[in-house]
């Protein structure tokens, strides 16, 4: 038995990893030989990441670095440094420039710039939306690349990414794992117990050697790319296969772009769409019957419409058919019911809207009254599942909750469309949890449950605990 004890509520935890009581009960249900373990702060139930892609995470120990850079003479330094120390004609890999940010050049960058920063050798350097990336001349030469795959010159976006990066040389098993382990390390540190993930296979191989060494710190629910789906109907897949732990849940798939990389699909005519609605259509009706779950990717307003259209036909289609779209960022207001009337769970990150304002008033005018609308959606009945798409935004849940209710009061921009506290923690516990089917073993401090726990105090995590062990605790 484990007590949890010196926090609010104070918590007994069985062998099991599961809740015994909670409260005033704790102590007699742990009994008097229980370990006790201190804590110090708030707990809250473990608060989860409903999105995000521990894949690129994990690269970022191993590749160039450049989210937190805000200028084009910055960011080619940097590229320079790094480059400097790899052998001739290895790639030079990196993520994370962000054009809109740079205070001295915000065009889109030039090839040529950065052969002369690569020192000539192959170098792709993906956006941090990563919808676009940033290739040098010899990367194009050799995934033999034309012109028209480019746009502009030295960028390729959305589908082409993914072609470009077939020839890229991949780490080892060895050091991808030593970056994913890093990487949930960081992310136990934020707070987060659990973790949603739309990732490769390559991904879902570093887990589960990572499970069988019995290293992995935090719950980790993968969603498969739409690629993979045809593997999973052979092998009969089902949402759900897995544990506690390590477990398989759902298909993602991408109905367009991203705002940031003007690929976003809306109702205006503008954007990219990136799968056809009658492909759409296949993929909700495969999954549907083979009882996998949709992840459907969806930012402009008509993306978000197609994706409603297809889901539609299959409303409770199966006992766990748990329906997402992911980001949802920007909603017409008459789709905004249809959420509930269908089924479908609204994930999103809303600390992107932090980032985003500035771009979506000026890319989507007139129509930012009905994006980043958590409010709506809530009072509409929608399941809110919060996450960050991490890394292309900071993963801590407590940037996030800030983001769903003070922020966007405090910014005066549609503080209408902001949350309580209590309707953001929800988000990203109960909320979360359901969107997983995991919402009568997580997301909530009860007996029975799971003994997942965030401690806060003053504004900041002090412990992170996962089946009643800790796995991250503040010096």
């Amino acid at each position: 038995m484990t007590l949890f004890r010196g926090s609010s509520p104070e918590v007994a935890a069985g062998p099991d990893g599961r809740i015994l009581a909670v409260g005033k009960d704790a102590r007699e249900a742990a009994g008097q030989g229980a370990e006790v373990v201190e804590l110090r702060g708030r707990v809250l139930p473990g608060l989860h990441d409903a999105h995000l892609h521990l894949e690129w995470l994990a690269m970022r120990s191993l590749n160039v670095e450049l989210q937190d850079l805000t200028s084009r003479r910055q960011v080619l330094e940097r590229v320079r440094r790094w480059s400097g120390r790899l052998p001739k004609g290895a790639w030079v890999v990196g993520r994370g420039w962000y054009n809109d940010a740079w205070r001295d050049d915000p065009s889109w960058p030039r090839p040529e710039e950065l052969d002369d920063a690569a020192g000539g050798r192959p170098a792709i350097l993906t956006r941090k939306d990563g919808h676009s990336a940033w290739l040098s001349s010899a990367a194009i030469r050799v995934a033999g690349l034309r012109p028209q795959d480019m746009d502009p010159p030295g960028t390729v976006k959305e589908t082409m990414v993914q072609e470009v990066r077939k020839v890229v040389p991949e780490p080892s098993e060895e050091e991808f794992d030593r970056g994913m382990l890093g990487a949930l390390r960081a992310l136990a540190a934020k707070g987060i117990t659990s973790v949603h993930t739309m990732d490769t296979p390559r991904a879902f191989r570093s887990f589960q050697r990572l499970h069988q060494a019995g290293r992995l710190p935090i719950r980790i629910t993968w969603n498969l790319p739409a690629a993979d789906l045809a593997a999973a109907e052979r092998i009969g897949l089902r949402s759900g296969w897995g544990d506690d732990t390590l477990r398989i849940w759902g298909v993602k798939a991408f109905l367009d772009g991203s705002l940031g990389s003007r690929t976003a699909e809306m109702l205006d005519g503008s954007g990219v769409t990136v799968l056809p609605q009658p492909e759409l259509e296949d993929l909700v009706a495969r999954c549907a019957r083979a009882e996998l779950n949709v992840c459907l990717h969806a930012i402009g307003d008509r993306a978000v419409r197609r994706a409603l259209d297809a889901l539609e036909p299959h409303a409770g289609a199966w006992r766990y058919w748990r329906p997402r779209i992911e980001h949802a960022q920007c909603v017409e207001a008459s789709d905004l019911p249809r959420f509930k009337q269908i089924g479908v769970i609204a994930s999103m990150q809303p600390i992107h809207a932090v980032s985003d304002r500035e771009r979506a008033d000026r890319e989507w005018p007139g129509v930012t009254g009905g994006a980043y609308a958590w409010g709506a959606l809530a009072r509409a009945g929608a399941v809110l599942a919060f996450g960050s798409d991490a890394p292309v935004e900071d993963a801590a849940p407590l940037l996030g909750i800030d983001a769903a209710t003070g922020w966007r009061r405090r910014a005066g921009w549609h503080p209408e469309l902001a949350v309580s506290r209590a309707q953001a923690v929800r988000a990203y516990t109960t909320g979360a949890a359901y969107a997983a089917g995991m919402e009568k073993q997580l997301g909530r401090l009860a007996p029975g449950f799971l003994c997942d726990l965030t401690v806060i105090d003053g504004g900041r995590v002090t412990a992170t605990v996962v089946g009643a062990r800790v796995s991250w605790r503040r010096a």
